[in-house]
């Protein structure tokens, strides 16, 4: 009787990895393997970072199918088959249950929730019908750690209701399909389908989700990192029967609480994913390398885009995208327009205010440090130096491109960047106001833009152009941009995490012909506004609020937007009143706005 079974698990287990999955640290950076024995000799080849959770699942998969072989060939084994729990049907696809979650829910025992868990809690636990549950984000944003702490929240009998359909390359809609009829046959409450949109034919059969499984009772989550493949369902097949939670948004306080990892500049730095080694988690962050940056824009940002328009509306979304899509291009093109934005960030930093900075304040600052008086900045001619950096960024490297990069495929990438909560626009208002639209594109992410902008500097002053400056005037200036940099990035992320959390206000940064509000928040409903300057220092200097302390500018501002309730400096150090103006500590506020209560 147990013949054609132990045939088939002979040829499934044949069909999939063996072996494990090594680390090796090199550089400090981790690398993953699959090591495995062939003939009596160890082998192993590298495994991109991308691929290592879908690896490991097979390879824990194989074993499990390994042991219900043992105990079929008279062996005493204690796992998961793949065949359903009354005996009559196998799966289609890979199906845990049973040890397996027990398993994953045990290796999240000791990480703490993300705020949104809250949501994913109510669905599995509430009384919600007729709608599934979809949990989307980019790669390392806590999508499978959330499903793992959902399964360590049940108790064992709710676990044992539970299952994961591990969607693959090459898996169809109709292989989900009959699996869940048999789940839902065997009893099983809750299922969550993990990569769902790597099924091609997803987003037009995704309805079967909500109008049969959920329909009859069933939880039914459906993650992946294909974020707008899942966009576009609820626009065609979901609709209204679904519910969104999406993951790619990390504010300050949650990297903070979870991550356990304290300071504004290490979010400047490495914010944006979950993959950073903290207090709470043991992982590598995604952006602490050049490389790694680039990696993932490529694997969990463009590939993205260029799969889900392959899928949606069988390839008929591409719009203006098509040429670059069969040229093999396409994929390039998202790199540059991230890349591009970091350039152009880069270039205001170095236009802007790396010129416009107070240089003789810190030229006498500089001469006057008790610890290691300098005088380098008079010896700097920083409008050269400025003049020379620009000419170095507006470098552009079109010989290996055969699809010109047009206005049109910039803005079509940037709107998908838009709606994988990549980036965000943030207004300018000028006053006195001349109704035309400004705006500044914020990346969510400020990882990915800290490492991209640094690298980029650090290139700029290995620039022969740069020979002139001494040792001592290329790291004087290194870290003048460095400093400027993370000024303009703090300004950015107080601006994002503001009109997040306060969607029915108006925020915005206010220009005057000569100086700005950094940020300014206009509350409708009050009829009034709240003006803020944003500085990357832990020191106070009268300079800091001179905007705010000007009173042809104060009128201006209450002209247009009501009276002004609060005029503060946010900066690194601690909470005081100065210069009549009241100082707020960054990270208190953003942690006090993530709570919304600011």
């Amino acid at each position: 009787m147990d013949g054609p079974r132990i045939q088939q698990l002979q040829r499934e287990i044949a069909m999939l990895p063996k072996g494990s999955l090594g680390k090796k640290r090199i550089k400090g950076r981790d690398y993953f393997y699959q090591r495995w024995y062939e003939e009596g000799k160890r082998k192993e080849k590298y495994v991109a970072a991308d691929e290592v959770e879908q690896l490991g699942l097979q390879i824990e998969y194989r074993r499990e199918l390994e042991k219900e072989l043992h105990r079929l060939q008279g062996g005493v084994v204690h796992g998961t088959p793949r065949v359903s729990r009354k005996g009559r049907d196998t799966f289609a696809t890979m199906v845990l249950t049973g040890d397996a979650l027990d398993a994953l829910a045990q290796s999240v025992e000791s990480y703490r929730r993300r705020e949104c868990y809250g949501r994913l809690r109510d669905y599995v636990w509430g009384d919600t019908r007729d709608k599934v549950f979809v949990l989307y984000g980019l790669r390392r944003t806590g999508k499978t750690t959330l499903i793992r702490q959902a399964l360590a929240d049940m108790d064992p009998d709710e676990r044992a209701h539970a299952a994961i359909i591990q969607v693959v390359a090459g898996t169809t809609m109709k292989d989900v399909a009959h699996d869940l009829r048999i789940l839902q046959r065997d009893g099983y409450r809750c299922v969550f389908v993990d990569e769902a949109t790597l099924m091609e034919d997803f987003i037009e059969g995704a309805a079967v989700f909500s109008d049969v499984f959920a329909a009859l009772g069933m939880r039914v989550v459906l993650s992946g990192t294909d974020s707008l493949g899942f966009m576009f369902s609820q626009d065609e097949q979901l609709y209204d029967r679904c519910i969104l939670l999406h993951t790619t948004w990390i504010p300050y306080a949650e990297f903070e609480g979870v991550l356990g990892i304290h300071g504004i500049d290490e979010y400047l730095r490495y914010g944006g994913t979950m993959s950073m080694g903290g207090v709470h988690y043991d992982r590598d962050s995604t952006f602490a390398t050049k490389e790694g940056t680039d990696e993932y824009v490529d694997s969990a940002i463009a590939r993205n885009i260029q799969h889900s328009l392959h899928c949606y509306q069988d390839g008929g979304h591409f719009r203006h995208l098509r040429e670059l899509y069969e040229a093999g291009e396409l994929t390039s093109a998202v790199n540059r327009v991230v890349e591009d934005a970091n350039h152009r960030f880069a270039l205001e930093v170095l236009s802007r205010d790396f010129r416009s900075g107070d240089l003789a304040l810190s030229a006498r600052n500089l001469r006057s440090d008790p610890a290691q008086p300098s005088d380098v900045l008079d010896r700097v001619d920083i409008a050269a130096v400025t003049l020379r950096l620009r000419r170095i960024l507006e470098i552009r490297d079109g010989s290996e491109r055969t699809v010109p990069l047009a206005d049109v495929h910039v803005r079509e990438i940037e709107e998908y960047l838009g709606l994988l909560d990549l980036t965000r626009r943030i207004d300018v208002v000028t006053l006195p106001y001349t109704g035309e639209p400004l705006t500044r594109t914020v990346i969510t992410q400020p990882g990915l833009r800290y490492t991209q902008v640094d690298a980029l500097i650090q290139s700029l002053l290995q620039d022969p152009q740069m020979a002139d400056l001494s040792f001592d005037e290329r790291a004087y200036v290194l870290g003048r941009i460095r400093s400027e940099v993370a000024g303009r990035m703090l300004e950015e992320l107080v601006l994002l995490h503001t009109k997040l959390a306060l969607p029915d206000c108006e925020v915005c940064t206010v220009r005057f012909a000569v100086g700005e509000f950094d940020m300014v928040v206009f509350n409708p409903a009050a009829g009034s506004c709240r003006a803020y300057e944003i500085k990357h220092s832990d020191q106070r200097d009268r300079r800091q609020c001179r905007h705010l302390l000007d009173t042809d500018k104060c009128a201006a501002l209450e002209h247009r937007y009501g009276p002004i309730t609060e005029r503060a400096v946010l900066y690194r150090g601690p909470d005081c009143e100065e210069f009549d103006i009241r100082y707020r500590n960054v990270e208190e506020y953003l942690r006090s706005v993530g709570r919304q209560t600011v």
